[in-house]
């Protein structure tokens, strides 16, 4: 087996993966219009604590509980990678820019 070259580890690519995955299986659900049952994903930065990204939107037909779960599954697993220093956080309804 190859090591990886610096500090990066399988480990962050499983998990990156296993992110992307879940934010898949949220979008293959047809999606729903009524914006009571959806949540999106945000992140700040390392640099700017009080920017305000969009990263993603779970609304998927299989109702409130479901988006909102698989949302801050997510957010969990983006802010959980070792050495992650912004903020990761799930609003109800669709992208705000405020």
């Amino acid at each position: 087996m190859t090591s990886l070259p610096g500090p990066r580890s399988p480990g962050l690519a499983v998990l990156f993966f296993a992110c992307c995955a879940a934010i898949t299986a949220t979008t293959t659900t047809a999606a729903t219009d009524d914006n009571a049952v959806v949540f999106t994903l945000y992140r700040n930065s390392a640099v700017n604590g009080a920017l305000r990204m969009h990263v993603a939107t779970f609304d998927a037909a299989d109702g409130k509980t479901y988006n909102q779960t698989n949302c801050n599954a997510a957010a969990d697993l983006f802010e959980g990678q070792p050495g992650v220093k912004t903020r990761f956080w799930c609003e109800p309804g669709r992208f705000k820019a405020r």
